[in-house]
């Protein structure tokens, strides 16, 4: 339901300060890395979690909005920016890989995630299923070959926890079954979005190999080593090039 003249809660944003495009990174700080591709930036809002840029990108307007760590807070975001008037959100996210050959920056393109956290089940039985749309993820697989981006199509496992006693168990169960990635948010994304009727995607740069140690590597891409860095900068950008696709499209797919 839109609301497009209130000021949303948690994002603080009202309609006036919408675009029909919005980037969705867990961590605040990435938006300045986003606002070097981005003319005419203007910041917007900061509160708890929730940081707002938005700018031009070869001419389309865009945002980016800052979601926090887990399902539920993305899910807000989700949420509070359909109600604004946002029609299309990637979510640019970091996550572990759970296939062997997929290195350090690598992209993974996720068409489908497991519901395996509270928040997406929480809107829904989980028979429902988190998937992107189609028009978006196709604008995001084109844009990343364009762009030379080493990329994985595939299914992610969104989560709640790194740290259950079970998780080294649970991740190679998941591996077992096809899965290729492991987050937080995709799976909340994809179902809120569904249901509010939002077109969404998720691009994950790989920060931790499969079978490695979690907080050495999480720990290297904090610090800026360069591989993670390059996958991130290409998330970026692969998600702002599918941002214009589908503007160039918007009359078709109706954004």
């Amino acid at each position: 339901m839109a609301a497009l003249d209130k000021i949303m809660p948690h994002i603080r944003l009202s309609g006036d300060k919408a675009a029909p495009y919005a980037l969705l990174p867990g961590d605040p700080a990435r938006l300045d890395r986003i606002a070097v591709h981005l003319t005419d930036v203007e910041e917007l809002a900061y509160n708890r979690e929730y940081r707002s840029i938005k700018g031009f990108y070869h001419g389309v307007p865009v945002m980016a909005v800052s979601t926090g760590i887990g399902g539920a807070s993305a899910a807000i975001a989700v949420e509070e920016l359909s109600r604004i008037g946002v029609g299309a959100m990637i979510r640019i996210g970091s996550c572990g890989a759970l296939k062997k050959g997929i290195g350090l920056g690598d992209l993974i393109l996720v068409n489908g995630a497991v519901r395996d956290d509270g928040a997406s089940s929480s809107y829904v039985d989980t028979k429902y299923p988190a998937i992107p749309d189609t028009a978006l993820l196709i604008a995001c697989m084109e844009s990343a070959k364009v762009l030379g981006a080493k990329t994985h199509v595939g299914i992610a496992r969104s989560h709640d926890s790194f740290y259950i006693d079970q998780e080294e168990e649970i991740c190679a169960y998941w591996a077992s079954k096809g899965v290729i990635g492991s987050d937080m948010e995709t799976a909340a994304v994809f179902v809120t979005g569904g249901l509010r009727g939002v077109k969404t995607a998720s691009i994950l740069n790989t920060v931790v190999e499969y079978q490695e140690e979690l907080a050495e590597q999480i720990n290297s891409y904090n610090s800026g080593e360069s591989a993670m860095m390059r996958g991130e900068q290409m998330e970026i950008l692969t998600a702002l090039e599918a941002f214009v696709r589908m503007d160039q499209l918007k009359n078709e797919w109706r954004i």
